[in-house]
């Protein structure tokens, strides 16, 4: 059975929280990637993606000298990298997440997102998570 640590990208981008929009967002253009960890002492306290900076930034016309943590989302859920990707693609599901941050030894050492699911798992996986995430919220 495939785990977390089969399926990840190793080495996420990581910025520290006083990082700006700008910063992160040239990040995410010279890496390719559509989100960022916001880092405090090796220990994930944010995330943000770039869907973030769109509709919570430049659609209110912020600066983008603003640091990043007034836009990241907080309580970053991970998993260890030994999880199985079943699992994993089940508490994605269940928490509405499109990207998990992986740890070993309590350390984050990769990302795993929907698209992992579906390309590394032939795509059972990712049904399982997509069917979850796709559920409206009680907000």
């Amino acid at each position: 059975m495939p785990t977390l640590r089969d399926i990840m990208t190793p080495g996420p981008v990581t910025v520290d929280p006083m990082a700006t929009l700008k910063e992160v967002a040239t990040l995410m253009l010279e890496q390719d990637i559509g989100s960022v960890l916001v880092m405090e002492n090796d220990r994930p306290t944010g995330i943000i993606t770039d869907r973030d900076i769109v509709i919570r930034a430049v659609a209110y016309g912020h600066d983008f000298g603003t640091p990043v943590t007034d836009y990241t989302t907080g309580d970053v859920f991970t998993m260890a990298a030994d999880t199985s990707v079943e699992d994993a693609a089940r508490e994605m599901a269940q928490r509405q997440l499109r990207r998990l941050p992986v740890t070993e030894e309590g350390r984050v050492v990769g990302m795993v997102s929907l698209g992992d699911l579906a390309v590394r798992t032939g795509g059972e996986a990712d049904e399982k998570a997509l069917q979850g995430i796709s559920q409206p919220t009680n907000i």
